[in-house]
């Protein structure tokens, strides 16, 4: 067991959770070390991986003193359980790969906060092809900054709480960057009534929720006489978790600092 990178996995019984406890207990380089839930989960005291049919001899907790025991948790759960386990971590000098969304801004500033003292990937979407589909936008929206109108349309499934997704947000920043517009300013996310006539500017989004849709994201560029869709589809959240393993291993040897599945991958182009 020495040498393998000992993971914290938060909502431990969870959809995602359990995907995370399953890619952990099949790779060669990491190890469960905590399996963490909610104090009223029925999954307390039990093993991480019995609805798997797995023994890993790691139970269920709630305790956050346990995080002393890994170098790294992977937390996909709701902003105000993410910022306590941030705290604990704090405590414990755990290093954390986050892929909660939702934050507000004051949230944010805690993360950045968190980030001086301890190393942080904070990405909305840990899916590798996600993010190439990011690096593609970026040129897109250099090049299509005129004379196109931009469209972010996302759908997830109905148990989703918050809406546009974390990763549509991030697809509209990283195109509203590159095309020279404030996203602050031009987005537009909701369309009732007479709404007159677009502004050049605008970037606007369509969120659907329904059935058991795992993640799936399209911007549109449509000109005059043509339209560009640039289009990534889940179909399994094993990518989200495929990533985050890859994020927990980018972050041996770095004691502090902010990054994102970019630093992760090697996309970042050099400032």
């Amino acid at each position: 067991m020495s040498g393998r990178i000992r993971i914290a996995i938060a909502g431990a019984s969870g959809k995602m959770g359990q995907m995370l406890i399953a890619a952990v207990a099949s790779d060669a380089d990491t190890q469960l070390a905590v399996a963490l839930d909610r104090a009223d989960s029925p999954m307390i005291g039990r093993d991480a991986g019995q609805a798997m049919g797995l023994q890993l001899n790691v139970p269920v907790t709630s305790n956050l003193d346990a995080l002393a025991g890994a170098d790294v948790l992977i937390d996909f759960t709701r902003p105000e359980a993410s910022l306590l386990h941030l705290k604990a971590c704090l405590q414990s000098k755990t290093r954390v790969v986050l892929g909660t969304t939702g934050f507000d801004a004051a949230e944010l500033a805690a993360i950045d906060d968190f980030s001086k003292k301890a190393s942080i990937v904070f990405a909305p979407n840990m899916s590798v092809g996600v993010n190439i589909t990011l690096k593609i936008l970026e040129a897109a929206g250099r090049y299509l900054s005129e004379g196109f109108d931009i469209e972010v349309i996302e759908a997830h499934h109905r148990q989703k709480v918050d809406a546009p997704s974390g990763t549509a947000l991030k697809m509209a920043e990283v195109v509203a960057k590159a095309a020279s517009r404030d996203l602050q300013k031009d987005a537009v996310y909701s369309r009732h009534g007479h709404t007159g006539v677009r502004s050049d500017k605008e970037i606007g989004f369509s969120v659907i929720r329904g059935g058991d849709i795992v993640g799936d994201h399209t911007v549109l560029f449509a000109g005059t006489g043509e339209r560009i869709e640039i289009t990534h589809k889940s179909s399994s959240r094993a990518t989200y978790a495929q990533g985050a393993l890859r994020a927990a291993k980018f972050l041996q040897g770095r004691p502090s600092g902010r990054f994102d599945m970019q630093d992760v991958l090697g996309l970042r182009e050099p400032q």
